[in-house]
């Protein structure tokens, strides 16, 4: 967290004061990536499914296309995953901020 120190006109850098608020930064960071990460996943199975379907006629290139796709999903699977143990550890014992995924406007 950044402090402001109006005496020098310089931001000091404070780091965690306890455990909770480390874990609390470690935890906020994870919410952070996930989207990035699950969103890298979705490209993954997109990128599969094109080859999959554009080479269909090659053996090869079929089998890479499946499994990419299978590896994309198993990647958004983990990434969905560990986004709800995420989300109800944080909420049972209270680490983080009140940080959520990014949805559509309301």
């Amino acid at each position: 967290m950044a402090v402001p120190n109006f005496k020098s006109g310089v931001t000091a850098v404070s780091g965690p004061q306890n455990f909770s608020e480390l874990i609390g930064i470690f935890v906020d960071l994870i919410k952070l990536a996930i989207p990035v990460v699950a969103g890298l996943a979705l490209l993954v199975f997109f990128k599969g499914l094109a080859a999959f379907i554009a080479k269909s006629g090659d053996e090869k290139s079929h089998a890479e296309g499946k499994n990419l796709m299978i590896w994309g999903l198993i990647a958004l699977f983990v990434m969905v995953s560990i986004w709800g143990i995420i989300s109800v550890l944080s909420g049972e014992f209270g680490f983080g901020s009140s940080l959520t995924l990014p949805f559509l406007p309301q």
